[in-house]
């Protein structure tokens, strides 16, 4: 584990209040239920979702769908050094 807090909730939506771009861009990985997950649009820990996108469809604004989904939420430093091998 990073020694970096993580907010409750983050979103990679410019428009939300939940958007950090500093915090963005460092790297930020999402596991959920134990998984790695790539598409997430946003997330709250405390509550337990993420949303996904849902295929190439778009709402009225030309954004993405997403999906609401319920479980475990563990956000991580993507960019968290490496351990250097010894040999």
């Amino acid at each position: 584990m990073s020694d970096t807090p993580f907010p409750d909730r983050l979103s990679i939506d410019p428009d939300s209040p939940f958007y950090d771009e500093a915090l963005l861009s460092r790297g930020v990985g999402i596991r959920f239920k134990g998984a790695e997950k790539t598409n997430v649009e946003e997330y709250c820990v405390s509550e337990g979702w993420i949303r996904v996108v849902a295929g190439n469809a778009k709402d009225r604004r030309g954004k993405p769908l997403t999906i609401k989904l319920k479980g475990p939420v563990e956000p991580y430093a993507k960019d968290e050094p490496e351990t250097p091998a010894e040999g």
